[in-house]
């Protein structure tokens, strides 16, 4: 047998060429705001695109009915289990933390997981086995645990393809059901993306209906996959006051298309439109922590370069809604983690406000 050929040069392969592609570009909604009702205008324009490109336009409601199926007493917090409705005939499981300390209403969080999660338990720290255990500690996963011992009411989700709600085939728990989705939704007009920020704004809904929860805040947080939950759910729904996004922010072309990166990362048709700065300009001016680690893989090529990029066009935003202290770019030294030095205390600092 002859042994494998070598890999053929760049000009026999595709993904350079999509490279070169994307470079020839120019992001037809890039944020170039000068005044404040061009920054209005490229808000509503950008919105609407993400809306009509993800597919959540085309996602249906359905009354939320919820319903608590369990209650753990975990010591100086209560563990509900409880189930909504999202779309007819589809509902999301969801651990909810409930402080004991203090009285409600409680300012609500909600903690997004990512990929190596096992769904809801990671950021709720259950951990089902001794490997588990080990990713919540190596990912700083658990912290959902961190943000109800400070007070407050705490939404864990399961998001589509994790958790209770991997897809059937074989996919472990640690395992989730992205590629599957992404693809069966594609002819439908649908992505993950616009379903997980779609499902994250039905919880919005359910945590408006709860009277333990205050009305006057929100904060969404996650790292890595649940760092994109943030970024979209929050980019596309002001009901979320406050954000922190951790190990997801970096430039499209060196850590999403040179370093191919799970199915629930791709928008068809997105880039032409706008790069991960542009989508963190539509937080603006609500409060917003982005956390990057110095040796996360995921930064790409150009390292903290790749990030540093983004960050700066969404801090143009920022600086045009004359809130330029709401955005905190915390660089800090380690890998692809939860670090919450910074972005916990920005959360916190807003609920006192």
């Amino acid at each position: 047998m002859k042994d494998v050929p070598p890999v053929s040069p760049n000009r026999f392969q595709t993904i350079p060429y999509f490279a070169r592609r994307l470079a020839e570009h120019k992001r037809r909604l890039a944020f170039s705001a000068r005044s404040r009702a061009d920054w209005q205008r490229w808000r509503r324009a950008l919105r609407g695109k993400l809306k009509e490109l993800t597919g959540y336009n085309d996602l249906i409601r359905a009354p939320l009915k919820p319903r608590i199926t369990e209650t753990v007493d975990c010591g100086d917090y209560e563990r509900q289990r409880v189930e909504i409705q999202t779309e007819p005939g589809l509902y999301m499981p969801l651990f909810v933390l409930v402080p004991h300390r203090n009285k409600p209403p409680y300012p609500p969080v909600i903690a997004a997981h990512g990929h190596a999660s096992a769904g809801k338990l990671a950021v709720a720290g259950v951990p089902f086995s001794d490997e588990h255990q080990k990713l919540i500690q190596s990912y700083n996963y658990a912290y959902g645990v961190d943000f109800v011992r400070r007070g407050c009411i705490v939404f864990c989700p399961d998001a589509r393809g994790f958790g209770e709600r991997r897809e059937k085939g074989p996919v472990t728990l640690l395992g989730q059901s992205c590629a599957i989705l992404n693809l069966a939704g594609f002819p439908l007009g649908l992505t993950l993306a616009g379903m997980w920020a779609w499902d994250l704004h039905r919880l919005v809904d359910y945590i408006k209906t709860r009277k333990d929860c205050r009305s006057d805040a929100l904060a969404c947080v996650g790292l890595s996959g649940g760092g994109l939950q943030t970024l979209y759910a929050a980019a596309l729904d002001d009901r979320i006051t406050c954000a922190a996004i951790s190990g997801y922010f970096y430039g499209i072309k060196q850590s999403l298309l040179d370093i191919v990166c799970c199915d629930c990362n791709y928008v068809p048709d997105l880039w032409k439109y706008a790069d991960m700065g542009d989508l963190g300009a539509l937080l603006a001016p609500r409060p917003l922590c982005i956390e990057t680690g110095t040796q996360d893989e995921l930064n790409g090529a150009g390292g903290l370069g790749n990030v540093r990029s983004q960050v700066a066009i969404t801090r143009k935003a920022y600086l045009l809604a004359g809130a330029p202290g709401n955005l905190v770019h915390h660089i800090f030294e380690g890998g692809h983690k939860w670090n919450g030095l910074k972005s916990v205390p920005l959360v916190m600092k807003h609920f006192e406000q």
